[in-house]
């Protein structure tokens, strides 16, 4: 890999009608960090993000995610190389348990969908993994409670292990934090500096507090242009980035 890099963009451009929500980004993502996507609103990052994922496809630009070109890929084909988008792929069935909600993902990730009709001694192969998933966000009191009683943050959490068992060697969150109580916020951040130990975690982020203390990198957008990049303490000093939040009113 060059230079440890495992997803970049060149170039990335989306126009709508004559109104560019993303222009000429240029974007690298280094294996092992987590690296934040952040902007004042209308900045362009979920647009970004977006075609990153392939939900959009670029008016112009090429993205490489591990030396291969997947400008032109479904997005169920990059999830396959390993570039998963947590709360996008994962599926939450709400009169489910937490344990039979990250079995399914594990089924989804072997071929097997859905196949609850197998030997209690097959699924039970299933039950051990993710019973460890469900310790890996912190989860295992609750596997036998169904998603629909879990608080907010312990759905979210309940998402991110679908999603880990899709094995994803490096992970795209979205707005991990949104809606969240303090206390809520807390546990996702521990959770996510956790399971970065082993993958790329690529994440839009509106909460500063929690990209300061998460980040290796951030990229900061800004009416659809990269506006800086580098660690927290040099974002924040930037005089382009703070009259960009402020001139907002955004923080």
């Amino acid at each position: 890999m060059d230079n440890g890099v495992i997803l970049s963009a060149e170039k990335l451009t989306k126009e709508f009608k004559g109104f560019y929500a993303v222009e000429e980004v240029d974007l690298t993502v280094r294996r092992g960090q987590i690296h934040s996507l952040i902007g004042p609103n209308g900045a362009g990052k979920t647009t970004c993000f977006n075609l990153l994922t392939k939900v959009l496809s670029p008016t112009s630009g090429r993205i490489t995610y591990k030396g291969n070109d997947i400008t032109a890929m479904s997005p169920a084909d990059i999830a396959r190389q390993g570039l998963v988008r947590s709360f996008q792929i994962s599926a939450v069935f709400p009169q489910m348990t937490a344990l039979q909600n990250v079995r399914i993902a594990l089924q989804r990730r072997r071929g097997d969908s859905f196949d609850f009709w197998r030997s209690d001694d097959v699924l039970s192969n299933y039950n051990d993994e993710a019973r460890h998933l469900l310790a890996d966000v912190g989860l295992e009191e609750f596997e036998n409670t169904n998603a629909a009683d879990l608080s907010y943050g312990r759905k979210r959490a309940l998402e991110i292990a679908t999603t880990l068992a899709l094995n994803p060697e490096m992970l795209l969150l979205d707005e991990p934090m949104a809606g969240m109580a303090h206390e809520d916020i807390d546990r996702i951040a521990t959770l996510i500096k956790r399971i970065s130990a082993n993958r790329t975690i690529l994440m839009v982020e509106h909460n500063l507090s929690v990209v300061a203390s998460l980040s290796d990198t951030i990229t900061v957008l800004a009416r659809g242009k990269v506006l800086a990049e580098g660690d927290y303490e040099t974002v924040s000093k930037d005089p382009r980035v703070i009259e960009a939040y402020i001139g907002t009113g955004h923080g």
